[in-house]
């Protein structure tokens, strides 16, 4: 039995063990707000604290990549951390991302570091509206974030910034990150996995739609191959520089035939949750399976398959289950408006029949809780109908 440590104790590390049980792999997580490690599914079991876990476990690995440094260092010493503490960290701060982005060379948004009001003022002068305005560190889920059309925004969002700043309760000082606004198609991503011996999978380009900054949905369905070889050569440039091991998902911005990087997740990812039905093995298993050693699972598209998250909701229409091939991923979280409570997974055997059951899913859902599902059904179904 592989003995494996999360550093967090949410969703990601939840299904990481169920992903891991099948595997005879036992899975425990640090949960950082009360500094002990307990059972993912089951939280209240304790097996003690930071310290204790570290010596248990054969494998550390994360579930988010805001990790305090000083945890990082901690598990990094006892040589057990993969990924590294270098490569979490990239993860977490926009600083470092830009420049492994740049030393490899991939191509990402144009772009201006900020920390100070001369830096703000410079930025206006090196990029052209519209610009967006990014946290190096903590922004996530559509917050830290403030987009510029009008030289007239200067001194609001400057001030909000600098207050956004002084508030910062980081380790590592904040920053931002100014870049101009990328006129793109459409929004992807690439999930794939690198193993302690190098090999590589990845997973199909994935199609990323937002609502208020947040993950909507997410669907996979087969991708020009040259799109794919393009995202694939990023993914091995970014994880052999980095000497990765696990799970990586890269954001893309689509622009004609080019992608942009938008920015890199160093964990499991929202938008990979499809495989969980759309793929033989699915990204949770692939990280556990990249991190102790073992051979890489298909990461072929078995059928096309959509991803819907459920946000600050803790039930749906029972008629929802009644579609065929719909499988439904609860989190067991306390209700929050706006809080990612599920994920509902949505089959077809092509993709005219995922268009036709996605519309029938956004009919049953609620309009409230899913108000822009039945937009995107509607367009998605437009346009593979072609």
């Amino acid at each position: 039995m592989k003995k494996v440590l999360v550093l967090g104790a949410g969703q990601l590390a939840r299904m990481m063990d169920l992903a891991g049980s099948p595997l005879n792999m036992d899975v425990k997580a640090f949960d950082v707000r009360t500094n002990k490690v307990v059972h993912p599914v089951a939280p209240e079991h304790i097996y003690g604290n930071l310290a204790e876990g570290i010596a248990e476990a054969e494998v550390i690995t994360a579930e988010f990549e805001h990790v305090a440094h000083d945890i990082l260092e901690q598990c990094e010493q006892s040589n057990k951390l993969k990924p590294t503490s270098q490569a979490i960290k990239i993860g977490g701060d926009r600083r470092l991302e830009k420049a492994l982005l740049r030393e490899c060379n991939v191509a990402n948004a144009k772009h201006y570091v900020i920390e100070t009001r001369e830096d703000f003022e410079q930025a206006l002068t090196e990029l052209t509206l519209p610009i967006i305005f990014k946290s190096a560190l903590e922004g996530y889920d559509g917050k830290g974030q403030w987009r510029m059309k009008s030289t007239e925004q200067a001194d609001e969002i400057w001030q909000d910034m600098a207050d956004f700043i002084a508030q910062a309760n980081s380790s590592v000082p904040q920053g931002i990150v100014a870049e101009q606004m990328v006129p793109f198609d459409r929004e992807v991503s690439l999930v794939g996995a690198r193993n302690t011996h190098g090999e590589i999978e990845v997973y199909p380009l994935t199609e990323n739609h937002h609502a208020g900054g947040i993950l909507s949905v997410s669907v996979a369905a087969p991708v020009e191959q040259e799109l794919q070889i393009q995202a694939a050569s990023v993914f091995k440039a970014l994880t052999e520089k980095l000497n990765y091991v696990g799970v990586l998902a890269i954001e893309f911005f689509q622009v004609g035939d080019q992608l942009l990087v938008n920015e890199i997740a160093p964990r499991v990812h929202n938008s990979g949750h499809w495989t969980q039905q759309g793929a033989d093995t699915c990204q949770f298993e692939n990280h556990l399976r990249a991190i102790c050693g073992l051979p890489l699972g298909s990461t072929k598209l078995v059928r096309p398959t959509a991803m819907v998250n459920i946000l600050g909701e803790d039930s749906v229409p029972n008629e929802a289950l009644a579609l065929p091939s719909l499988s439904i991923h609860w989190y067991d979280k306390e209700k929050r408006a706006g809080r990612k409570m599920g994920h509902l997974n949505l089959c077809g055997n092509d993709e005219q029949e995922l268009a036709q059951r996605l519309n029938q899913l956004a009919a049953i859902l609620p309009t409230e809780a899913f108000p822009d599902l039945a937009s995107f059904a509607a367009k998605y179904q437009e346009r593979v109908t072609q």
